[in-house]
């Protein structure tokens, strides 16, 4: 059975939800990973992705159009919402689907293959 990542062709949470994470995840603190240039802070404590903390937000990070070929420049570097952030919570994400909506695109579904 071949699985295909839907959000390979879609990014619309990348464009649609400020990206906040701790500050100690960019790479100027000891252990971090996000790359710092990318990010702008939010408070003492916290950063996000530049282009996200606007109303109408879209990562630095993202690359291609929304609903078409799209990727993330930083994938392996990417910080914890957008490695927490499930495309399917228990068959079903919310936030996924709001995000899908803003730009035309139907919610996901689960389909099971039966054999």
């Amino acid at each position: 059975m071949t699985s295909i990542n839907p959000c390979v062709t879609c990014g619309a949470c990348c464009a649609n939800f400020r990206v906040s994470f701790y500050w100690a995840e960019g790479n100027d603190a000891p252990s971090g990973y996000v790359p710092a240039e990318l990010t702008e802070q939010v408070n003492p404590f916290y950063r996000c992705m530049r282009g996200t903390n606007s109303s109408s937000p879209r990562c630095v990070a993202l690359q291609g159009e929304i609903g078409g070929v799209i990727s993330c420049s930083i994938y392996p570097k990417r910080p914890s919402p957008c490695r927490d952030f499930d495309i399917s919570i228990n068959g079903s994400n919310p936030a996924c689907d709001q995000a899908r909506a803003k730009f035309g695109m139907a919610p996901l579904i689960t389909i099971v293959e039966v054999a």
